[in-house]
């Protein structure tokens, strides 16, 4: 193959991964100002995250269209192929999360100003656990790096003891006053979702370890399962 064709390829895969990481990027800071949306009660920002969900979905139609350009033109192999099938599923996987973002601030805007300010609390610091952990799968991504996308299945414990955390002071908080079940469920839903941002992050990880390596990831208990005679981490 020419060396200008090749270059010009090179090129346009650098271009697909910016571009995802700029999605990564907005929907970084959707999960931060639609969690502080939440913490503060401020209303103009949660309006701020529901627009941007209009960028997210323009970012995920170019990344998409980008690709099977790709697919049409360059038919790529081996790990160029990989890379280029992976994009499909990191730009539906981050733009999902763009999505419960959205649904997040729309759910900030149904709490009264004065409603369990504690509970708020604890949802920013989920949030923020969340956040880090779409740094690093992201970051896991950029740098081709299999063993950081693992340490982003790890990084679930943490989210999954907030979520159990919260779910558990929040039934307890709807059982005080079942009046206010409908408004004071909000709380359910945003924690949820969260949740849901954690296992997409999960799913990021997955897809970057396929990519770096073109093998599935263990599931999560296989990685940390002792190993047995003559295995290493449990596989044979």
């Amino acid at each position: 193959m020419p060396t200008h064709i090749v270059t010009s390829f090179s090129d346009e895969l650098e271009n697909l991964s910016a571009s995802l990481m700029g999605m990564g990027g907005l929907a970084e800071a959707m999960i931060r100002d639609a969690c502080r949306a939440v913490v503060l009660q401020d209303r103009a920002l949660a309006g701020h995250v529901i627009q941007r969900n209009g960028d997210m979905q323009r970012m995920q139609g170019d990344c998409e269209r980008d690709v099977v350009r790709l697919l049409a033109l360059r038919q790529p192999m081996a790990s160029d192929l990989r890379m280029v099938i992976g994009a499909i599923k990191l730009a539906g996987t981050i733009e999902r999360i763009g999505n419960l973002s959205k649904n997040i601030a729309h759910r900030s805007l149904a709490i009264d100003d004065n409603d369990n300010p504690g509970a708020r609390r604890s949802i920013g610091r989920m949030g923020q656990a969340v956040s880090r952990q779409l740094q690093t799968a992201l970051d896991a991504y950029n740098r081709r790096d299999a063993a950081s996308a693992l340490a982003v299945v790890e990084l679930d414990d943490d989210i999954d003891s907030h979520y159990n955390a919260l779910l558990r002071s929040m039934l307890v908080y709807m059982a005080e006053d079942p009046d206010q079940l409908d408004a004071r469920s909000n709380f359910i839903f945003i924690v949820k979702n969260l949740e849901r941002i954690g296992d997409h992050c999960t799913g990021i990880a997955r897809a970057v370890h396929f990519i770096v390596t073109g093998d599935q990831m263990a599931n999560r208990h296989d990685l940390t399962r002792p190993a047995g005679p003559g295995k290493v981490g449990g596989e044979g």
